[in-house]
């Protein structure tokens, strides 16, 4: 099974201090965040979920899904959302030149410039690895680096449903940045968590709302 942080610790977020792992606010804002689609029937119940409870997320989506799902993609739009560049092939940052990279962010930008009028500025490396040359540009080209202070752990397919829900809801805090996935692999996990989650956050008086 691979490590990875449930709560990002703070030491990691002062090393690198140039990527955004939550937002403080006064308002308890929190942001959702969904990963790796969009998907046709998943995308599509998560907006339902969200729409539920009058929450807004933000989508960090896959170029090459955009292509396949291009109505999904404009109805997360529509719907009031935002959404952010997560690569064209979901590419590993660690594993891929910078040339590679830049070239795979700049087909997922195409993608999403396609079919949005607005400028997406929001930035997920997939995995979160990036080369630190490859961060610099993704950031020279006006990305803002978007990671995360909460991991659901939703794609970990040996973890239960209850474990998932449990990793949200004992470490978020306002401006927590959670990450969900809108795939078919964390799907299992997700419809369990991601209803509760609102339910529950939206009765301790969190906000859910857009990271721009």
């Amino acid at each position: 099974m691979s490590f990875y942080w449930i709560k990002t610790n703070s030491l990691i977020k002062k090393i690198f201090s140039k990527y955004t792992w939550d937002i403080p606010n006064t308002e308890n804002k929190i942001y959702l965040t969904f990963d790796d689609g969009p998907m046709s029937e998943i995308t599509e119940w998560v907006l339902n979920q969200l729409k539920k409870h009058n929450a807004k997320a933000t989508f960090f989506c896959i170029g090459n899904n955009i292509e396949k799902y291009p109505n999904v993609f404009t109805k997360v739009i529509s719907e009031g959302h935002s959404v952010g560049n997560h690569t064209f092939n979901h590419l590993n940052g660690l594993k891929t030149s910078t040339e590679e990279y830049l070239e795979n962010a700049n087909l997922c930008k195409a993608s999403i410039s396609n079919l949005q009028a607005a400028t997406c500025n929001l930035f997920r490396p997939p995995y979160g690895k990036i080369k630190a040359s490859q961060a610099k540009k993704v950031k020279q080209l006006g990305y803002k680096i978007i990671m995360w202070d909460v991991l659901s752990a939703d794609f970990d397919i040996s973890i239960s449903p209850e474990k998932c829900l449990e990793n949200v809801l004992n470490n978020v805090k306002s401006g927590s940045i959670i990450v969900f996935h809108d795939s078919v692999k964390a799907f299992p996990n997700l419809e369990y968590t991601l209803p509760k989650t609102l339910k529950i956050l939206t009765k301790r008086g969190f906000v859910f709302d857009v990271i721009r």
